[in-house]
């Protein structure tokens, strides 16, 4: 069996959540959503489980951070710079915010957003052959 990553976040809003996640084009499994939680399907391997503030703080005894300060960026590879496009463009139109200009190396292609709780995704293409042989040397 693959290794799975499940990626666990604090919401303010489950329902806006649920909604901004599946304007990505991501599907939210009913198995593991009540009212309190949500988990949204990436891929086979990947989910992310959105959690009231009141259902994160089940899981620590730590005080949840201020979106206003950055602790994790959530990357994620794409299949293409076009796919890029799509689920940042996707993001932005559903109330998400472009974080940082696009980053555009040649071998590599990223783009970045904010999801509306200022949860920080990166979207990122790499050439295939840069994936096996490292970065082209400068």
């Amino acid at each position: 069996m693959d290794t799975m990553v499940f990626i666990n976040l604090p919401v303010a809003d489950l329902e806006r959540s649920k909604t901004f996640y599946e304007a990505l084009g991501y599907s939210i499994n009913p198995d593991f959503t009540d009212e309190t939680a949500a988990c949204v399907v990436v891929s086979d391997t990947i989910s992310v489980m959105i959690l009231t503030h009141a259902k994160f703080a089940e899981f620590t005894d730590k005080t949840i951070a201020d979106t206003g300060t950055i602790e994790v960026i959530n990357s994620l590879s794409a299949e293409s710079k076009d796919a890029v496009h799509r689920v940042v463009d996707a993001a932005v139109m559903a109330g998400g915010t472009e974080d940082r200009p696009e980053m555009d190396l040649g071998f590599m292609y990223q783009r970045s957003f904010l999801d509306p709780d200022g949860h920080r995704w990166e979207h990122v293409w790499m050439d295939p052959q840069a994936t096996q042989d490292g970065p082209p040397s400068a």
